[in-house]
């Protein structure tokens, strides 16, 4: 009898034990089905998925990407803007994984989790997608960046709604004609990876925007402090250099002329424990997304740094890492009075069922505020200060344009050339943030493809 019940008992639990794990299967499959079918391993959907998958448009209705009558994938009529839009849309493969046609796959071609790609094209409800980005801006960014082959990120985004304008990331290629890639040719290095969302660079002197904050807001009359420069100092037992003697100066001075000495002092000054704290504020060491993609974090750590270090990474240096779009943010943050925006591409979604959750992104979602408003407003001046008696506005055409330009020293010696800001006009709501890899002087590179994008991005917001 003691047999009978034991065994009765483990049938019991196995039974128990198959209806739980059945329950757990199917409530996944639900879940994460569309997430499971489109894995690079799935050849059907990967391969042949795209086929009858629904268009990607831009904010006026231009299609990115499409299928015709016989099942191929269609793109941009235009050479120079299918290349620019390659990371933010994709191709017919997978290997762009941040990517549109991606991400959203199994929304855009009818995938249903019940029966799968089975369903007669005429009644799986592939999804379309309205986009914010501005075909135009994307190609005069990519045609910049082309003209002296620059790789890198350039981002744009509506500092008020969030709407992102503009996504470029070189190196790239035309969808209709995929690269070879060949072992030993570094040509196309990292040409999968948008360098928007994925990629994170020294900041160089763009972090001085955070340097100052920190010193704002915590030693008073900051601003207003002379500080002398003759060209490098002995700071904790290491020169630290600058680009040229600026003698005495004051803050706006300095940032207009990106002093490493007088950001140095002031980040030692500071000391450590606060400038991690100002920089986590500016969103340091914290994730952040686009629509369904998660941003490369940017690092902050100066701890156990030395004196010398904790002075480099005032400037930008040492370990700092930065990425484009969470730049684009902090200029976005700032032209907004201390709080940013939440940036995103998904405007709508077309469907007759969205059985996959295309979820449309942020749609003026504000973040977390980064600095009070006086604060903001302050170094909203300062960077105007730097393009208006610094640099000058003619660059920008008509705009008026507010921003801070970062060389950054990286290991292999060819620096890094950075730029973000946002224009000024009350008409024109843009902040921007362009990384140009061995790029030089922020300004000459940088500088050159804002000068050239931001004149069209703001026909697509005025």
């Amino acid at each position: 009898m003691k047999k009978v019940l034991n065994r009765s008992l483990m049938s019991w639990f196995i039974a128990f034990a198959f209806f739980i794990g059945l329950g757990y299967f199917v409530v996944n499959l639900v879940i994460h089905s569309s997430e499971w079918a489109q894995k690079p391993m799935n050849a059907h959907l990967s391969v042949t998925g795209l086929a009858q998958a629904g268009d990607i448009l831009d904010r006026n209705g231009e299609i990115l990407a499409s299928s015709d009558e016989n099942g191929n994938r269609q793109y941009h009529s235009d050479y120079s803007t299918r290349l620019a839009l390659l990371h933010a849309v994709g191709d017919d493969s997978v290997n762009i994984s941040t990517a549109l046609q991606s991400v959203y796959r199994t929304g855009l071609t009818g995938y249903n989790y019940l029966l799968g790609l089975g369903l007669p094209q005429s009644f799986r409800s592939s999804s379309d997608i309205t986009t914010t980005l501005d075909a135009e801006s994307c190609a005069a960014a990519y045609n910049a960046m082309a003209s002296r082959e620059y790789n890198g990120a350039c981002v744009i985004y509506n500092y008020k709604t969030g709407e992102i304008i503009c996504d470029v990331s070189t190196p790239t290629y035309d969808p209709y004609d995929p690269v070879e890639i060949i072992e030993g040719d570094d040509t196309y290095d990292g040409v999968y990876l948008d360098n928007a969302v994925s990629s994170t660079y020294p900041p160089g002197s763009t972090f001085k925007i955070v340097t100052a904050a920190a010193a704002i807001e915590t030693i008073p009359g900051a601003e207003d402090r002379l500080l002398y420069c003759d060209g490098g100092k002995i700071i904790g037992g290491e020169y630290v250099t600058c680009v040229e003697p600026h003698g005495e100066i004051n803050m706006k001075e300095a940032m207009a002329v990106s002093c490493n000495i007088y950001f140095a002092e002031l980040a030692v000054e500071v000391g450590p424990d606060v400038m991690t704290q100002y920089a986590e504020k500016f969103g340091y060491n914290k994730e952040f997304k686009v629509d369904a993609n998660t941003l490369a974090m940017s690092r902050y750590n100066v701890k156990g740094a030395s004196t010398s270090s904790l002075a480099w990474s005032g400037v930008g240096q040492y370990t700092d890492m930065a990425n484009p779009f969470h730049q684009m943010m902090i200029a976005g943050a700032i032209a907004n009075g201390g709080t940013p925006v939440e940036p995103y591409m998904v405007e709508n979604v077309t469907s007759l069922f969205d059985f996959n959750k295309i979820i449309p992104g942020a749609h003026g979602k504000s973040g977390t505020r980064m600095i009070n408003s006086s604060t903001a407003n302050t170094l909203g001046d300062m960077m105007r200060y730097t393009i208006s008696d610094h640099y000058g506005d003619a660059m920008f055409g008509d705009l008026h344009v507010a921003a801070k330009t970062g060389t950054a020293e990286v290991a292999d010696g060819e620096d890094d050339g950075w730029i973000i800001g946002y224009v000024t006009d009350d008409d024109c709501p843009l902040a921007f943030a362009i990384c140009i890899e061995h790029g030089g002087f922020g300004i000459q590179s940088a500088g050159f493809v804002a000068g050239e994008v931001l004149p069209v991005a703001a026909n697509a917001v005025r």
